[in-house]
C-alpha cells in the first residue's frame, strides 16, 4: 500500500523532480549501474519542476538540470562547489568553508538574485537572504539537487533571477534501512554521516545526521557544523501527510577566502591575514505538507515555520573604512497554497491556481568594531591581529510579508505541441521599527550612518511567462519560452545604506537606499533536447536583460560602499550538456557553457562602464568527466573543471586568467554492506584562485584548495 501511494502521489514527495535526460547527463558514474538500452532513454515521462507538479521533461519550456541521489552519493560533496557544476550554466565558488558564490546566467556574486529552496519550500524569506544559503542544507545527503536556470517560472516570484536551486530530500525507505559513513582526510577533516528509517503499511519516516570538522587547509579558517533532517511520510487514502524537520548549525573561521596580493597568493597561501573573522549560524526548518487528490483535482496546503540566526564578523567588511560585527535573526511563518486541476477531455489542460503567503519578523544589531593591525597601514598585506567593540550602528526590528496570488495554464492544441502561460502578483512590504535613532545621523569615530525613520516600504508585481514545446519526434523535442521575473531589495539593501564621508553624504546614502526599486529581467531562451546514435544531449541558447540592478558599489580605491540601482545588463550564452557510454565499461559526461555578460547602461557617479564586461563573469564554464568501471564493484572517475578567464574590476583593467583542475574518485564495494572510497581533489596541485578583485588599486587573489585526500568507509544494513 505504501509503495503505491508514494509513486501514485509522487507530486508531493518531489515537488521539484527529476529527468532521466538530465540525471545521464549529470548523474555521475551511478549511471554505469543501468542497462544501455536505459541509459541511452532520453525523455519517460517523469517528474520536473517547472511547474511544481509532476510532468514529462517533453512538455516543460524550461532549462531544467537534475544531479540525481546516485550521483550526490558518488560524490559526497564537501563543498556545493563539488557538485553543481555538473549542471551546464551552474557554478559555485569557494568563499569561507562551506560558503559560497554561485554563478547560474550571472557572474559569481553575493548578491540575491537566486531563489534556494529545500522540497520546494524557500530555507529563507525574500528580506533575509543569504548567499551563503545551501550551507543550511544537508547537502551531502539530499536526495537530489534541481537546477531551474534563468528567471523562474510565474510560480515562483521574487529572487528566482539568475536561477533557482532545489535540495530534495531523501524519501523514507519501505523497509528497515541503516547506513553509516566515517571519512578522514586532510587538512584534519574528518566527518559522520549516518542514516536511518522504516516504513509501515501507510507510510515511513527517515533520519539524516551529518557531523563535519575540518581545520582549515589555511591557517585559522577551521569549521564545524552539525545538521540532522526528519522526513516522515503518511499516506490516509487519497491524501499525503508529509512533515519535515531540518537543523543545521554552523561555526567557522572565516578567512578561507582572505585575499593575498599576488606574491602571498603564489608563494605563501596559507597566510590568512583575516583570522578575527568568525561566522556562527543556526538554521531550523519545519513544514508539513498535506495533499488531497482525487479524480482530476488535487489541492496542497504546506505550512511553514523558519527560523535564521548568524553572528558574523565578516572577513569581506575588515579592509573597509568601519568593519563591523553584528546579529542578525528573523522567523517565518507561511502557507503554500495550490489547488490544480486536470482536463483530459479538452485538449489536455490544465489549470493551477495558488497563493504563498510569507510573514517574516527579524532585526539586526550591529556595532563598530576597532581593530588592531601588524604590517603596512592599508592594502591586502594588512594582518588583522586582534578589535574591541565600539559603538552601535545599527539596531532596528523588520517584519518582511508577501502575498502573491498566481495562475498557470497549460494546453495541447495538437498532440506534438505543448503551450504554457502563467501570471503572479507580488505584493510585498517591510515594516521598519528603528530602535536605536528615529532618523538623523550618528557620527561614529569621524564616519556617518543615516538613519531611516520608523516607515514601511512596499512592492508590488505583476510577472508573466509564456512557454511552447515542440515534439520533432520520439527523441527530439524544443521548447521557446518568455519569462519576466523581478527582485525585491534586502532588509539590509532598505534599512542598512552603509558609512560616508560627511554627514550630508550619509543622509544621501540613506534616502538613496530607501528608494531602491526591484530589479525587473526578462528572459527569452530556445532550447533542444533528445538522443542521437546514443548520445543524449540538450541544448540551451539564451538572452537575459536586467534593468534597475541593485548594485553594492564599492570605490575600489577607497573601498567605500554605497548601494544603488545602477543601470542595465545583459547575459547571454549557450548551454550545452552531453552524454555517452563508451563501450562497454566507460561514459563520458560533458556540462558546458559559453556565456557573456556585460552592463550596457551602468553609471556609478563619475564613472561610466557602459559596454564593459561585468567583473567576476567568466565565459566559459565547463565540467567533463570520464567514468571507468572495469568491473561491477569498482568504478572509477576523473574529473575536468575548466574556468574560464575574466575581468577582476568592472572597470575592465585587470584579468584573471582562468584555471583548469583534476579530480579522481575512487569507489570499489567490497561486500554487499561495505564499501570503501577515496577521493583525491585538485590532483595536479594547481595555484588557483577561488576569486580574484582589485582591492586598493591593487590585484588580489583568494587561493583556492590544494591537492587534497579523502577517504572513508560506507556500511549499510
Amino acid at each position: 500500500m505504501y509503495a503505491v501511494c508514494r509513486n501514485h502521489i509522487a507530486i508531493g514527495t518531489r515537488v521539484l523532480g527529476g529527468t532521466l535526460l538530465l540525471g545521464a547527463i549529470f548523474a555521475d558514474a551511478a549511471l554505469n549501474e543501468i542497462h544501455a538500452q536505459e541509459a541511452t532513454e532520453l525523455l519517460p515521462e517523469v517528474v520536473v519542476s517547472g511547474t511544481r507538479e509532476k510532468e514529462a521533461l517533453a512538455k516543460t519550456p524550461a532549462s531544467v538540470g537534475i544531479i540525481k541521489n546516485e550521483a550526490v552519493e558518488a560524490v559526497k560533496p564537501t563543498h556545493p562547489a563539488q557538485i553543481i557544476s555538473q549542471v551546464p550554466g551552474a557554478a559555485v565558488s569557494v568563499t569561507n568553508g562551506e560558503g559560497h558564490t554561485t554563478a547560474i546566467r550571472q557572474p559569481f556574486t553575493t548578491d540575491p538574485v537566486y531563489l534556494f529552496l529545500e522540497d520546494g519550500i524557500p530555507t529563507r524569506s525574500t528580506g533575509f537572504f543569504n548567499h551563503n544559503a545551501l550551507y543550511e542544507t544537508n547537502l551531502p545527503m539530499a536526495g537530489g539537487v534541481e537546477v531551474i536556470r534563468g528567471p523562474g517560472t510565474a510560480l515562483y516570484g521574487s529572487d528566482a533571477i539568475g536561477g533557482i536551486v532545489n535540495v530534495l530530500t531523501r524519501e523514507p525507505p519501505m523497509t528497515p534501512e541503516l547506513s553509516l559513513t566515517a571519512e578522514g582526510g586532510s587538512h584534519g577533516w574528518w566527518r559522520l554521516l549516518g542514516s536511518g528509517g522504516t516504513g509501515y503499511a501507510d507510510g515511513g519516516w527517515r533520519t539524516d545526521l551529518n557531523l563535519t570538522h575540518t581545520d582549515g587547509w589555511r591557517d585559522h579558517t577551521a569549521y564545524d557544523r552539525q545538521s540532522a533532517t526528519i522526513r516522515w511520510d503518511h499516506f490516509a487514502g487519497a491524501s499525503l501527510v508529509k512533515t519535515l524537520l531540518s537543523y543545521s548549525r554552523i561555526d567557522q573561521d572565516t578567512g578561507a577566502n582572505a585575499p593575498l596580493p599576488r606574491a602571498d597568493y603564489k608563494h605563501h597561501p596559507k597566510k590568512n591575514n583575516h583570522s578575527i573573522a568568525f561566522r556562527d549560524v543556526e538554521a531550523f526548518r519545519l513544514s508539513t505538507t498535506v495533499e488531497y487528490e482525487r479524480g482530476n483535482d488535487l489541492v496542497s496546503l504546506i505550512p511553514y515555520f523558519r527560523h535564521n540566526s548568524m553572528d558574523l564578523l565578516a572577513s569581506f567588511r575588515l579592509a573597509a573604512p568601519d568593519p563591523t560585527v553584528y546579529t542578525t535573526e528573523n522567523q517565518s511563518f507561511g502557507l503554500m497554497a495550490k489547488w490544480r486541476r486536470d482536463f483530459p477531455g479538452a485538449m489536455n489542460a490544465r489549470l493551477i491556481v495558488g497563493v504563498d503567503i510569507d510573514h517574516s519578523p527579524g532585526s539586526r544589531d550591529e556595532d563598530r568594531i576597532f581593530v588592531t593591525t601588524t604590517g603596512p597601514g592599508t592594502g591586502a598585506s594588512r594582518n588583522f591581529t586582534g578589535y574591541t567593540v565600539g559603538p552601535k550602528l545599527y539596531d532596528y526590528d523588520v517584519s518582511f510579508t508577501g502575498i502573491s496570488p498566481y495562475v498557470h495554464a497549460e494546453i495541447s492544441p495538437i498532440e506534438r505541441l505543448r503551450l504554457t502561460g502563467g501570471l503572479r502578483y507580488d505584493r510585498l512590504r517591510y515594516d521598519f521599527d528603528n530602535r536605536l535613532a528615529d532618523g538623523g545621523v550618528l557620527n561614529v569615530a569621524g564616519r556617518f550612518y543615516g538613519q531611516a525613520d520608523d516607515t514601511d516600504v512596499a512592492f508590488n508585481q505583476l510577472t508573466p511567462k509564456l512557454g511552447a514545446t515542440w515534439e520533432f519526434n520520439p527523441q527530439t523535442h524544443g521548447f521557446v519560452s518568455y519569462n519576466r521575473g523581478f527582485r525585491a531589495p534586502s532588509e539590509n539593501q532598505l534599512f542598512r545604506p552603509g558609512s560616508a564621508a560627511t554627514a550630508a553624504q550619509a543622509e544621501a546614502f540613506r534616502d538613496s537606499a530607501l528608494d531602491l526599486k526591484a530589479i525587473k529581467t526578462e528572459q527569452i531562451e530556445i532550447g533542444l533536447r533528445g538522443t542521437l546514435s546514443g548520445v543524449s544531449y540538450n541544448l540551451a541558447l539564451y538572452n537575459l536583460e536586467k534593468k534597475n540592478d541593485i548594485l553594492s558599489f564599492r570605490d575600489t580605491t577607497t573601498n567605500e560602499s554605497r548601494t544603488v540601482n545602477a543601470g542595465k545588463t545583459r547575459h547571454r550564452g549557450v548551454e550545452l550538456g552531453l552524454g555517452s557510454p563508451l563501450g562497454r565499461h566507460w561514459r563520458a559526461d560533458v556540462a558546458f557553457s559559453y556565456a557573456k555578460h556585460k552592463y550596457m547602461d551602468w553609471e556609478v557617479g563619475t564613472d561610466d562602464f557602459s559596454g564593459n564586461e561585468m567583473e567576476a563573469a567568466p565565459r566559459i564554464t565547463a565540467n567533463t568527466r570520464l567514468t571507468w568501471t572495469p568491473a561491477e564493484a569498482v568504478r572509477l572517475q576523473l574529473e575536468w573543471i575548466r574556468l574560464g578567464s575574466y575581468y577582476m574590476d568592472a572597470a575592465n583593467t585587470k584579468k584573471y586568467s582562468g584555471h583548469n583542475l583534476y579530480n579522481l574518485r575512487a569507489h570499489w564495494q567490497v561486500a554487499k554492506q561495505v564499501a570503501l572510497y577515496a577521493h583525491v581533489y585538485n590532483l595536479g596541485d594547481t595555484r588557483y584562485a577561488d576569486s580574484a578583485s582589485i582591492s586598493s588599486d591593487t590585484p588580489v587573489y583568494s587561493p583556492g584548495l590544494p591537492r587534497t585526500y579523502y577517504a572513508g568507509v560506507e556500511m549499510k544494513w
